[in-house]
């Protein structure tokens, strides 16, 4: 085990993990531009990113097993490969229909490096080292809802929204330039049983530990919330009156919001235990989407703030609580991490994908829709916090009987 990664293996680690949200934000400021130009429906635009989140659903069920068989560094190239094809169909798509089929394929390449990025980081560095990298990275990736989609309503107003897709072909050669740096970290020397038994056995020990179950939950109904705001912010601002560039730089104050959550956890990690920061951030977590559903049953809101000023209160509590779920989560695993952390993200991306096909087939409701499906993640993730103390002094009373 290595105690420290190195500069380049953190912005290697930094990059897998923004793929899938670059892809995701990047184009968010032209989906009026692209449903314009398809001359189709609010509803279908908004389905090319659940089809999105589908596909890094699916994917992460491949990927996870296969590079603890054959290793990390050959299905990150192959993944890599795929995202860069299919960014190329996305960009030449000539309606609607193409474009769900290409961002589909798009996924399934992406979703390579967010399984694999994380199963480096648990085959190569133990406890408070793996979770300080995770608190390291995670705020990084909050850059993408920033960056991205200013990145993307630039490239749209100069060069039309397709040149948002060919850039993401040119990032997913530059990660796969970056992987052939990289040495392999999985564990292939252990002995290897059939692919159906070992993968039977590696599931019925993770989907058996409530302490999986239970931080996998609470990432899930973080993630789900954002993604339920991702899917319907463009149509509630765009129903405002605000311009693409407007709708990206909307996305920058929360992404402040999210790097001080992150790089706060951090630092509370070195005075205290992930177990004792949680419950303090769960309960901003709730209190933000709370406020946010209040204001959108009790008010008719003309511009962005009302609802933003409390989305920011929520970013910072997800960016201190992702590392701490996603370390625990993976942390029993290091045997089949690789499996592990593509079942953690398949189960997170799959309520994501809910929440956001939801956002999208009520697009027409505005910003209720996206409220109440937020508040409802509130309360998905106490069920999740239920189970993680559950598991805590299961395992508490294991020790004292040991």
């Amino acid at each position: 085990m290595n105690n420290q990664p190195s500069k380049l293996t953190l912005v290697w680690f930094a990059c897998l993990s923004m793929l899938g949200f670059l892809a995701t934000d990047m184009y968010l400021p032209a989906f009026e531009v692209i449903r314009t130009d398809f001359e189709t429906s609010q509803s279908l635009i908004g389905l090319t990113l659940s089809v999105f989140l589908l596909g890094m659903a699916l994917g992460q069920l491949v990927y996870g097993p296969l590079s603890d068989r054959i290793g990390r560094i050959k299905v990150l190239l192959g993944g890599m490969t795929l995202f860069s094809v299919a960014s190329a169909l996305c960009a030449i798509a000539p309606n609607v229909e193409i474009l769900l089929i290409t961002r589909f394929a798009q996924a399934l390449g992406a979703c390579s490096a967010t399984v694999i990025w994380q199963a480096v980081v648990v085959d190569r560095y133990e406890g408070k080292v793996s979770e300080r990298i995770f608190a390291t990275i995670m705020p990084l990736v909050a850059l993408s809802p920033a960056l991205a989609p200013l990145a993307g309503a630039l490239l749209e107003h100069q060069l039309g929204w397709r040149s948002i897709f060919f850039v993401l072909v040119a990032f997913g050669a530059l990660l796969a330039a970056l992987t052939l740096k990289e040495p392999e970290s999985a564990p292939l020397d252990k002995k290897q049983d059939k692919v159906s038994v070992q993968l039977k056995r590696d599931y019925r020990l993770i989907l058996g530990s409530k302490k999986f179950i239970g931080n996998m939950t609470i990432f899930a109904a973080c993630s789900a919330a954002f993604f339920a705001y991702l899917t319907g912010s463009p149509f509630v601002m765009a129903a405002m009156g605000y311009s693409g560039a407007d709708i990206g730089l909307s996305y920058a104050p929360q992404t402040a919001a999210f790097i001080i959550g992150g790089y706060g956890c951090r630092t509370l990690l070195n005075r205290f235990e992930g177990k004792q920061i949680l419950p303090w951030l769960l309960k901003l977590f709730f209190a933000s989407v709370l406020v946010m559903f209040l204001i959108s049953t009790n008010t008719e809101p003309t511009t962005i703030w009302p609802i933003l000023v409390p989305f920011c209160f929520l970013a910072i509590a997800n960016g201190a609580i992702y590392p701490i779920v996603v370390s625990q989560a993976l942390e029993d695993f290091k045997e089949c991490s690789a499996t592990a952390a593509g079942l953690l993200n398949f189960l997170q991306t799959m309520v994501c994908f809910a929440a956001s096909g939801l956002v999208s087939a009520f697009a027409a409701q505005g910003l209720l829709t996206v409220t109440t499906a937020m508040f409802v993640t509130g309360f998905i993730a106490l069920v999740g916090f239920a189970l993680v103390v559950k598991a805590r002094r299961q395992a508490t009373f294991s020790e004292q009987t040991a």
